[in-house]
């Protein structure tokens, strides 16, 4: 699979840009603010139907605008795929497939398989359980259909037993049997969501290990680990004793919903003994070994975005970066960069075709070599 061309209309800063793109790499670089990022983002948008970094759609409409329209083109098991995504303000998104609309976005998730690394992934590691948990989620929702249709439910029944929750001022019977029916069909989604999970980061651990050992000359030692309130063997008992606390609270304080991940370096909370150096080879070696198990799960390359990723690398594991990425394993990738003489060296050390777009004010221009 390939990004054959790129065409955005008010999307962030970028007003008017038509990009035809090489099935190697392509670079994207200005200084900061220039609209490099939001090449990025547009790309990611074709995948996802949203934003990775503003989920609020029209915020994303180029300031004084109306709407923004992006476009693309790809090549999938020598097929062509149009994809289109076009948003007004106060009118509903509209999203295309070969021209026609999707009844549902959650059939457009896992088409276009996608990997992205930016400098807002450090999120996963600073932020409390939710962006870990929206990590798996998005991950997994790429190549399990039934998974995504899971979440979606167990979402709609919490949302419902939340807001039957703040509608009550104490437990009675009729409380009581209203709460059992909502927990009853939870757990049942539960299990499945819980399983999945955990399968997929065991799946994820020997590739994400060799990653990071490679990056890091074996440097550290690193884990991960999945606590769920689901692993207990008394959690239904817990789920009950906690529905008082829950009406006060007028919320679910139990369930999976409040999963977490827990990060670590040589045995402790990468979050509190992490350097900026080990924190980025962390994150880089979970993306890259999300991208080795997406593609042998899909039969099909992922796209490879990488924001800024050579910030904060020291030399050594930024040369390991770039010996991986130039391996067999990546074939389409997109990097942005504010120097491009630090981009054309590391192009050379490729060996892949390429092509440089210089980014300035929102305006995309090819780099004329």
């Amino acid at each position: 699979m390939y990004l054959k061309n790129l065409h955005l209309i008010n999307f962030k800063n970028i007003s008017l840009a038509q990009l035809d793109l090489v099935e190697g790499i392509n670079c994207f670089v200005g200084h900061n603010g220039a609209g490099k990022t939001n090449l990025l983002d547009a790309i990611y948008y074709m995948s996802f139907c949203k934003s990775y970094f503003n989920p609020a759609d029209s915020q994303n409409i180029k300031h004084e605008g109306d709407f923004f329209v992006v476009q693309a083109s790809y090549e999938i098991n020598h097929q062509e795929e149009h994809v289109y995504c076009g948003i007004k303000k106060g009118q509903k998104k509209q999203f295309k497939r070969n021209k026609k609309e999707y009844t549902k976005l959650s059939n457009h998730i896992g088409l276009l398989p996608l990997v992205m690394i930016a400098p807002q992934d450090e999120s996963l590691i600073t932020e409390g359980g939710e962006a870990r948990r929206k990590y798996l989620d998005t991950v997994i929702s790429q190549y399990d259909k039934s998974y995504l249709d899971y979440l979606i439910n167990y979402n709609k029944l919490l949302a419902q037993r939340n807001s039957f929750l703040k509608s009550k001022t104490h437990l009675s019977d009729e409380v009581h049997s209203m709460l059992d029916v909502w927990d009853y069909q939870m757990m049942h989604l539960a299990y499945k969501i819980v399983k999945a999970r955990q399968d997929f980061l065991n799946d994820l651990n020997p590739i994400f290990q060799e990653y990071y050992q490679y990056i890091s000359s074996n440097k550290e030692i690193v884990s991960f680990n999945y606590k769920s309130h689901l692993k207990s063997d008394t959690f239904e008992e817990d789920l009950k004793e906690s529905r008082q606390k829950d009406l006060i609270l007028g919320y679910t304080s139990k369930g999976i919903h409040r999963d977490d991940v827990v990060f670590k370096i040589d045995d402790y909370a990468i979050k509190k003994v992490g350097s900026q150096g080990q924190r980025k080879t962390f994150l880089i070696a979970l993306k890259l070994g999300q991208f080795r198990f997406l593609s042998d799960h899909k039969k099909v390359k992922p796209l490879l975005l990488l924001d800024d990723i050579f910030d904060k690398l020291d030399s050594e594991r930024g040369d390991r970066l770039i010996e991986l990425v130039g391996g067999d394993h990546f074939k389409q990738i997109f990097i942005t960069d504010t120097q491009l003489n630090r981009i054309e060296p590391i192009l050379k050390q490729l060996n892949k075709e390429s092509r440089v777009f210089t980014v300035s004010e929102g305006e995309v221009a090819v780099h004329q070599q």
